[in-house]
């Protein structure tokens, strides 16, 4: 199966979307399955959005085809994260040392339908709508889809799933023993809040990722081209302090005034925004192999889904559509052969991303806020200027370049081994001069005699 192979993408979400590009790009003939109705012609589901903080990986795999560009002219750029305390004034944390970098707000929905728009135009591609896969063969490519009108059946040379954390192809595989998978949800959900613009104009500063950080929960918000913010809660799933312990008007909105005081003002449709929009899951999706017999993958979420509290993962997803297809310019496009190859170069660093993911929600929880931290942050961006290019941050290299992921967990722990060397080595010597000051001052003073002034207690050498 080399050249002008027949594709089955299942799913034509954001990773499916651009996959489908590179592959016609490739020459192969390329059919996309979506269980989903046509999104650019009906509304968007209720409280599902978590806007996109688009970084450099995804704009790294947009620029290669061209759609950079068109993506970016509804893209707000964030230069930092603004931070809401619950009394006291706001403190804008920049995201790089000099300030000049930012993270881009975008639609999750907008940013979906561009990608349409651009497989559905490309040669060699058919966008199928309305299909959900029920049942695959992984040694055929033989595929089942339940369509409205009833069973469709359809098959490929490949098939590769895009279709999600809740991926059907991975449950096919699932099923007929080719891989195995862990499911580890997170004990928190996430619902969604709107801040409508104020006078046509954006209620917060929309330069920033807004962040109220509480503890054991919190809320971010990110600014939208039409001036509102799409507000995020991410709050525990039980307890006190869960959704479902907040359950009338009254409550929700005696908890808002005492937790986000700032919010209600912002917010008019708040209590509805809470009673009526769903509470989504949060966990980390670890399987494998990735594929089978050589012509059944998964890619983005559907192999490795990951936690959103790094911002990466669509950025993750559009960078493995950039290294499959490099892993096809190293095989002469023989599946095969590039599907091991895919897996083998990048797991490690889906691995990287999805725990930073993780210590990521604990920073922005629990850290921001403190003193402590923040002193950390202006050391480590002084670092940053004093040394150019050889003190790097995480959150630079994670953002702002396409250095592997597990590279950067790599050039991290050796930055901070050396940088506690360096401490530890600096107080070493700060001490031993001190000593050696105090040694030489007792030596200078030890055989002299002391007399007093007269008419005091002082004495003087």
């Amino acid at each position: 199966m080399t050249s002008r192979s027949r594709v089955a993408v299942v799913g034509a979400g954001l990773a499916g979307c651009l996959l489908a590009c590179y592959l016609a790009r490739r020459g192969h003939r390329v059919t996309v399955y979506e269980r989903r109705p046509d999104p650019r012609g009906g509304t968007a589901e209720r409280g599902r959005s978590i806007n996109l903080a688009l970084s450099e990986r995804g704009l790294d795999a947009l620029r290669r085809i061209g759609l950079d560009k068109q993506v970016m002219a509804d893209a707000l750029p964030m230069r930092g994260r603004m931070i809401h305390p619950v009394a006291g004034p706001l403190d804008l944390q920049l995201y790089s040392a000099g300030g000049d970098r930012a993270i881009n707000s975008i639609s999750r929905g907008a940013l979906n339908n561009a990608l349409l728009d651009a497989a559905e135009a490309a040669d060699g591609v058919e966008i199928v709508f309305s299909h959900r896969l029920v049942d695959l063969d992984p040694a055929t490519g033989a595929m089942t889809y339940q369509t409205p009108d009833g069973e469709a059946h359809a098959d490929a040379d490949v098939v590769i799933g895009t279709d999600g954390a809740g991926s059907a192809v991975r449950g096919q595989l699932l099923a007929h023993d080719l891989l195995t998978e862990s499911l580890d949800f997170l004990d928190y959900g996430y619902k969604e809040l709107t801040i409508p613009p104020v006078d046509g104009d954006f209620a917060l500063d929309p330069g920033a990722l807004h962040i109220w950080p509480r503890g054991t929960s919190m809320m971010i918000a990110l600014p939208n081209p039409d001036r509102s913010f799409t507000c995020t809660l991410f709050w525990p799933t039980g307890g006190t302090g869960s959704f479902a312990s907040l359950s009338s008007p009254a409550a929700i909105e005696r908890h808002f005034a005492t937790h986000y005081p700032d919010l209600p003002p912002l917010a008019p449709n708040l209590v509805d925004d809470y009673q009526h929009n769903p509470v989504g899951l949060l966990g980390t999706v670890r399987c494998g192999p990735w594929q089978a017999n050589g012509r059944i993958g998964l890619l983005g979420d559907a192999a490795h889904a990951i936690v959103p509290f790094y911002g990466q993962g669509a950025n993750c997803a559009f960078e493995d559509v950039v290294v499959l297809d490099r892993c096809l310019d190293d095989t002469g496009d023989d599946w095969a052969r590039a599907l091991p190859l895919f897996e083998e170069r990048r797991r490690d660093d889906t691995e990287a991303i999805a725990q930073m993911a993780l210590a990521n929600f604990v920073e922005m929880r629990d850290k921001v806020a403190s003193p402590v931290f923040q002193y950390g942050r202006k050391v480590e961006h002084a670092l940053e200027k004093a040394l150019p290019g050889r003190y790097v941050s995480r959150y630079e290299m994670v953002s702002f370049s396409t250095t592997p992921y597990a590279q950067v967990q790599r050039r991290v722990r050796t930055q901070h081994r050396v940088l506690g060397a360096a401490v530890a080595g600096a107080a070493a010597l700060l001490i031993g001069a001190l000593g050696a000051a105090v040694a030489k001052r007792a030596a200078g003073t030890g055989g002299t005699s002391r007399r007093r002034r007269p008419g005091t207690g002082e004495g003087e050498a």
